[in-house]
């Protein structure tokens, strides 16, 4: 979550309160504006609280525009209601919703037979508040294991992560937090992503995993795992070095079960120890929902798990955050069960047409060249083409803002820094009507943006990098 700071004394300020908000006497309504930045000295009335915060929202961004945005915007009416049903059930209270922690236990056990763990019985997982809690607790298990193997060595010898360095920033945090070196597989040329045999370089005795993304947020290509598994393999022959790998398919494991079946990426790769998704991105369920399964026991160190009484007996526990809503749990077990497989099939691949229909007509515009073409994740990265003089992407994200579309501009990492791209991520309830009409909306940009004597330099306005 971002950090916010408190307001100066002297900045503080009222809102307006609009007299038709009180309910009986609209005068007395009037009497104090609330303050902004401190609790009021009295109660509101439900309807005018309400009010005044339904009306600042207002001015919040259509989050159905957001095309930069990964999170599910669009959910049925009847999972907005079992939503609702399910917000004051605290999931950590194993023994009191029962049926809650068995709706979870459920999903966990889809995930491992749709990721095709050779026992789904053996996997161990958990939900979390999204692929970033999931992350920290996948690398937390690496580097356990890794301590245990080398406790002749450690705390005297410091851990690594290979990864590469288009990885979400959830992992840079993960080897702040506790203290691991990040060893970062740098982009090259056209390779926008890990490559496994550099990956396979950086490691020594010391690494405690290897980490491969299954949609990188950058460009929506998947990381070549199985790859990664064989360098790694080989690695092991060579050194006697046996490196687990994690999958961060914070997207794509939502996605290739579903449009890619051919590929192999999941627990069918034996050094494949962990896996994780967000639920709230291609799982299809509204904010607040992730989940990471481990192989076996064997990959979950037991002194991580916690245990608490449930219903007289013992539930293993493992996460950072402990109080949360089990609603996000029971949508995502209710959209397994809505859609089922040929259901999430039908979603993902007419997902992904949309991208690719996207792609080629951007592409048909002809200022443009393209990095990816939504044809893995249903995302794709474009640039100016090299005769386009005139403006920037940064330009072009300014401008397709004001017709309510969100589309980053950012600039890539280290050794490609001289790229800068736009980014268009195809969500479920993203159209192909809304497609042309963002198609629409960027060709009557490029009408102006043409007529530039250059770019304008303005990047502070345009949509900034979003994961």
């Amino acid at each position: 979550m971002a950090l916010h700071r408190g307001s100066r004394k002297h900045g503080e300020r009222h809102i307006s309160v609009n007299p038709f908000f009180g309910d009986a006497d609209p005068v007395s309504g009037m009497t104090e504006a609330p303050p902004t930045h401190r609790m009021p000295r009295k109660p509101l009335a439900p309807g005018t609280a309400y009010q005044v915060v339904h009306d600042e929202l207002m001015l919040d961004g259509n989050a159905r525009l957001n095309l930069a945005t990964f999170v599910t915007t669009w959910m049925e009416p009847q999972a907005g209601v079992l939503m609702m049903e399910c917000l004051d059930k605290n999931m950590i209270d194993k023994d009191e919703y029962p049926r809650t922690a068995e709706l979870e236990r459920r999903c966990v056990a889809i995930l491992a037979d749709l990721w095709n763990a050779p026992d789904p019985s053996a996997v161990v997982g958990c939900s979390t508040t999204g692929s970033s809690e999931a992350c920290m607790l996948a690398g937390m298990a690496f580097k356990r294991r890794w301590s245990k193997r080398n406790a002749d060595r450690y705390p005297g010898a410091r851990p690594n992560l290979v990864m590469g360095i288009n990885v979400q920033v959830c992992w840079e945090k993960f080897c702040t937090y506790w203290e691991v070196e990040p060893r970062l597989v740098p982009m090259e040329g056209d390779r926008f992503h890990l490559d496994p045999r550099a990956a396979a370089e950086l490691c020594d005795e010391n690494t405690i995993g290897v980490v491969g993304v299954l949609g990188s947020t950058f460009d929506g290509s998947y990381e070549p795992v199985a790859g990664l598994c064989a360098e790694l393999d080989a690695l092991e022959k060579r050194t006697g070095l046996d490196i687990p790998v994690h999958v961060d398919g914070a997207s794509g494991a939502m996605v290739a079960p579903f449009l890619d079946e051919d590929l192999i990426w999941d627990f069918r790769l034996p050094r494949v120890a962990s896996i994780n998704t967000s639920g709230h991105k291609y799982g299809l369920v509204y904010p607040g929902v992730g989940w990471a399964l481990w192989r076996d026991a064997d990959a979950l160190p037991e002194e991580l798990v916690f245990r608490v009484n449930y219903l007289g007996g013992d539930m293993p526990t493992f996460a950072l955050n402990f109080s949360r809503p089990g609603a996000q749990v029971a949508a995502q077990y209710y959209t397994f069960l809505r859609l089922g497989r040929e259901g999430y099939q039908a979603v993902q691949r007419s997902t992904r047409n949309v991208a690719t229909y996207l792609a080629d007509g951007i592409e048909a515009l002809g200022d443009f060249r393209m990095l990816t073409r939504g044809d893995q994740l249903p995302v794709f990265a474009f640039t100016t083409a090299d005769h386009v003089t005139a403006y920037d992407v940064f330009d072009v994200s300014r401008r397709l803002r004001e017709d309510g579309w969100l589309v980053p501009a950012y600039t890539f990492p280290p050794d490609r820094e001289d790229l800068s791209v736009l980014r268009v991520v195809c969500r479920n309830g993203f159209s192909h009507n809304l497609a042309d009409i963002f198609l629409a909306d960027l060709t009557r940009a490029l009408d102006g943006l043409r007529r530039q004597q250059g770019p304008t330099g303005d990047r502070e306005a345009a949509t900034g990098f979003h994961h």
